[in-house]
């Protein structure tokens, strides 16, 4: 061993091109091919393979005429080289895709109702970006979660958060249309003689009773906590419940769902975009927040 090696200074560096250049080289088993994989000439690669092997002092390559095999050596170092180098390409395209991916979180009601009839056109309008959904019923734990942004239902977001207001709403009750000819709902106390759905929202039944003017207890009926539940049991003519109105919009356009009374009470709570304060927003969730502020501003 060498002095400089007994007192621990450095080995031999050879550069980061040069390694590119032996693992393309270890791969093709040719220099041409390694050399036009590469955008280089033959020779350029030829007389990187003799700095590498002179910089290391050991044979790589056996050359016999055209052919070309690895030493013992040499398929060793490929063989880490050609991992290590694999899983750093990896890394920068990660790295250089992330500008183009976005996860959003949001309640499975807001998914399923609201962004799934429009998510064609964000594909269209934004074609190079991947959306990615989850839909959850907790407060989603950003960094944790691996979560870029969220559409949230509920009070003003606590500090810790970029938010964008999107939308109040309105709740009323819905039904099928023929279950509401069939029980002629005209006036509200007709509903004293329907199946009433119960949710888990702020404004319920007694709160709307009493903006109708109705003196008498709402019935009693099935509970779902899942407002996509609560609207297709609604649409499939199972009784009437209370809805909101950015998630039935579509149906009542689409005529699954009428809305038989003009009383409408103003949610409590409202539709928030945020995203972390200490999180620099990427392209894409930057495209994602403008179109969505935009078709919330639609209806």
């Amino acid at each position: 061993m060498s002095s400089d090696h007994a007192k621990g200074m450095p080995g031999p560096r050879p550069s980061l091109r040069s390694l590119e250049v032996f693992v393309a080289a270890a791969e093709l088993g040719n220099f041409t091919a390694a050399g036009e994989t590469l955008g280089i000439t033959q020779s350029a690669v030829s007389r990187q393979i003799a700095d590498l092997e002179g910089l290391l002092g050991v044979r790589l390559f056996l050359r016999r005429g055209a052919r070309l095999s690895l030493t013992p050596l040499g398929q060793r170092l490929a063989e880490r080289l050609g991992r290590s180098l694999g899983e750093a390409r990896r890394a920068v395209a990660e790295v250089a895709g992330s500008e183009t991916v976005v996860t959003v979180s949001m309640l499975p009601s807001v998914a399923a109702k609201w962004l799934a009839p429009r998510l064609g056109r964000f594909v269209a309008a934004h074609p190079g970006i991947d959306l990615r959904v989850t839909a959850s019923r907790h407060l989603v734990d950003f960094a944790a979660e691996g979560i870029d942004a969220a559409i949230r239902y509920g009070p003003a977001p606590g500090p810790g958060l970029v938010a964008h207001a999107l939308a109040a709403e309105t709740v009323t009750p819905v039904a099928a249309p023929d279950y509401a000819r069939a029980l002629g709902l005209a006036r509200p106390e007709d509903l004293l003689r329907a199946q009433l759905l119960h949710g888990d929202i702020p404004e319920d039944w007694a709160a709307w009773f009493a903006a109708a003017g109705l003196e008498a207890r709402p019935p009693e009926g099935p509970k779902l906590g899942d407002d996509t539940a609560i609207l297709q049991a609604v649409i499939e003519g199972t009784g009437v419940a209370l809805g909101r109105s950015h998630l039935v919009a579509d149906d009542i356009a689409a005529g699954r769902l009428v809305a038989p009374f003009p009383t409408r009470l103003q949610a409590r709570y409202g539709y928030w975009f945020v995203y972390p304060r200490d999180v620099p927003p990427n392209a894409a969730l930057l495209a994602l927040l403008d179109w969505v502020v935009a078709a919330f501003a639609e209806g």
